[in-house]
């Protein structure tokens, strides 16, 4: 994956001036990502602020991009295609302070009763956690395990392989990990949703180096293409890079536009 690309499609898609802050909001691990997407292509932009602690302590601006469709898959049933890209940088007198880039695909396939398959991709690179580059496949299964007219909850467990590339003198480091993930989904009203996610994933080689991510907000639809979502992010990483810390947050509020 080229950095370049990534920054360049970003800068096309929000045309920001270069001291713009922009940030990813969403679940890192490829076992936790929720495809929103219809038979019609499905885009949004999303822009707000963020609050980091742990390894950075930055308030900033951020942004993401989103698209989806769904098409007719195995057995005539619905395969879902989900692509994001993000980024996230902070200057403070012209010296970057944080700097990050994300790209995901995710690809879900119903097959009966609320079981489905997913097959994912995720790089990501953020030198001020010490990742020159971090690729995940993963794929596995997953369940919904009841929807009614205002909760939802769905399950997954599947597999990822792990290729870590350091910023430090630490040598790459590629392992095989389980991961899990759970969301629930709750509608207060006919305009706002309460959401929890949570994803796991844990080394095969050694279960003491696992990472925990936990996502909750509420949406609130403020127009027919425009919501408003107020966010929490918590991610622990129990045995992180050599001289950082386990424990990173984001507090997030941010407007979103679908078209």
């Amino acid at each position: 994956m080229n950095k370049v690309i990534i920054i360049l499609a970003m800068m096309t898609l929000f045309i920001l001036a270069d001291d713009i802050k922009l940030s990813d909001v969403e679940a890192k691990y490829t076992s936790t990502s929720t495809i929103e997407s219809t038979k019609d292509l499905r885009q949004s932009i999303n822009l707000g602020f963020a609050n980091t602690t742990g390894n950075t302590e930055t308030l900033n601006l951020n942004g993401k991009y989103t698209l989806g469709f769904s098409t007719s898959g195995y057995n005539n049933q619905e395969l879902k295609t989900a692509f994001e890209i993000s980024a996230y940088l902070t200057k403070n007198n012209d010296v970057t302070d944080n700097e990050e880039y994300t790209a995901k695909l995710s690809l879900e396939q119903h097959i009966i009763d609320g079981w489905l398959g997913y097959a994912s991709f995720y790089w990501l690179s953020n030198t001020f956690r010490n990742f020159d580059n971090k690729f995940i496949y993963g794929a596995g299964m997953g369940k919904e395990i009841f929807k009614h007219e205002k909760h939802s909850l769905k399950m997954k467990l599947g597999v990822a392989y792990n290729i870590e590339q350091y910023s430090n003198d630490q040598p790459e480091h590629t392992f095989l990990a389980l991961t899990e993930y759970v969301e629930y989904n709750y509608h207060l009203n006919e305009i706002s949703l309460f959401y929890m996610k949570i994803g796991a994933l844990e080394n095969f080689d050694n279960f003491d180096d696992y990472e925990i991510l936990t996502v909750s907000g509420f949406n609130f639809s403020v127009a027919e293409n425009l919501s408003v979502t107020i966010e929490g992010e918590i991610r622990y990483d129990n045995i992180p890079p050599l001289g950082f810390t386990k424990t990173d947050t984001k507090s997030i509020v941010r407007v979103g536009y679908d078209f």
